[in-house]
C-alpha cells in the first residue's frame, strides 16, 4: 500500500502545558506526538493526553512547516482530542474506514508525524480497561509496536484511517512477549463530533470520577495509588485497598469496577465503596466529582 499522500496528512504535535496544571506531575509539561487531518480547514483529531491543559499548541507539517493551533475538545470518554489549526495547513482529511469491520490478522499502517511508518498486523479487538478510570469496549490492538505511537494514525489496506494510537504495551501469547500499541477505533468519533466542535464536549452528564489508579490482580481490583487532592483520597481511599463492592454490588474485576460507578449517579453523587485493608472490611463514601473540573482550560473553545 502506497501511504505517501495519506502520511503527508499526519502532522506533528507538541503543546506546552502549565507548571500548576493538574496533569503535568503525570504527563510533563511539555508533550509531543502525532495528530491527523480530518477536515480541509485543518482540524487535526490526536489522542487527548497530548493536549490536555496545554496553553500552546503547534502542529508541524511534512515540510517543516510549524503552524499554531488551539484545543477545540478533549473528550475523557474516548480519549480523542481535536485540535485547530490557526494558519493554513494546505492538506487533504483522510476519510474514516470503518474499524468495527477490520478484522484480526488484517494488515495495517501506524503512521506519525515524522513519516514514519510501520507496517503491522490487527492482533486483537477486545476490551481495554485502563488503570486511570477508563474503558474501551473494543479497543484494537496491532503488532509490530510503532516507537512513536501517540496520536499516530492507523491506516487500513483501503487507505483510511482506522484510529489513533494511544498506548504501548506488552502482550503474552505461548510463553513469548511481544510489544504491541493500543488502538482508539475511529468509529467512536462521528457519534460525538458535532458536540465536540459545538461545545468542546459531549452533551452529556460527565461520568462520576474518583481519582483512583487501579489495578486488576485475579479478579480483585487493587488501589495502586489516588490523585491528591481528588475524591477518593478525601474520602480515605488508600493504596493496597481492595475494592469488593459498589453500593452493595460485588465488582468483579475492572471493568466492571467502572461500569458499576458509572451507573452509580452522576458527577458529585456519593459513592459508597467496600474496601478491604489488611484484611479487615470497611465502607468508605466516596463524593464523587466532574474530572474535568480539575483541568485548566486556557484555550477550550
Amino acid at each position: 500500500m502506497d501511504i505517501g499522500p495519506i502520511s503527508r496528512s499526519v502532522v506533528g504535535v507538541r503543546s506546552l502545558v502549565p507548571d500548576d496544571a493538574f496533569t503535568a506531575s503525570i504527563l510533563g509539561t511539555r508533550r509531543e506526538g502525532s495528530g491527523v487531518v480530518i477536515r480541509d480547514n485543518g482540524l487535526v483529531l490526536t489522542i487527548g493526553y497530548l493536549i490536555t491543559e496545554a496553553e500552546e499548541i503547534w502542529l508541524t507539517t511534512r515540510d517543516g512547516r510549524v503552524v499554531p493551533a488551539h484545543v477545540v475538545a478533549y473528550d475523557q470518554e474516548t480519549g480523542f482530542g481535536l485540535v485547530q489549526a490557526l494558519d493554513r495547513l494546505g492538506l487533504r482529511p483522510v476519510e474514516f474506514g470503518d474499524a468495527a469491520s477490520a478484522g484480526i490478522g488484517e494488515p495495517v499502517v501506524l503512521v506519525d508525524g515524522l513519516g514514519r511508518a510501520v507496517e503491522a498486523d490487527i492482533v486483537a479487538k477486545q476490551e481495554f480497561a485502563g488503570y486511570w478510570e477508563y474503558l474501551l469496549d473494543e479497543a484494537i490492538f496491532t503488532a509490530p509496536a510503532h516507537p512513536s505511537w501517540g496520536g499516530a494514525a492507523l491506516i487500513g489496506s483501503d487507505g483510511k484511517l482506522l484510529g489513533i494510537g494511544s498506548l504501548h504495551l506488552q502482550m503474552s501469547r505461548d510463553e513469548e512477549v511481544s510489544d504491541i500499541n493500543m488502538i482508539v477505533p475511529i468509529d467512536l468519533l462521528p457519534p460525538i463530533l458535532s458536540d465536540l466542535l459545538s461545545r468542546g464536549r459531549v452533551d452529556k452528564p460527565p461520568r462520576p470520577w474518583l481519582g483512583t489508579f487501579s489495578a486488576e490482580d485475579n479478579g480483585q481490583v487493587v488501589v495502586m495509588s489516588v490523585t491528591e487532592g481528588g475524591p477518593a483520597a478525601e474520602a480515605g481511599v488508600r493504596p493496597g485497598d481492595i475494592i469488593s463492592d459498589v453500593r452493595d454490588a460485588e465488582v468483579e474485576g475492572l471493568a466492571d469496577f467502572y461500569r458499576k460507578l458509572w451507573a452509580s449517579g452522576p458527577a458529585g453523587a456519593e459513592v459508597p465503596l467496600r474496601v478491604i485493608r489488611n484484611g479487615r472490611e470497611a465502607w468508605l463514601r466516596v463524593r464523587s466529582a466532574d474530572r474535568g473540573s480539575f483541568l485548566k482550560r486556557p484555550h477550550l473553545q
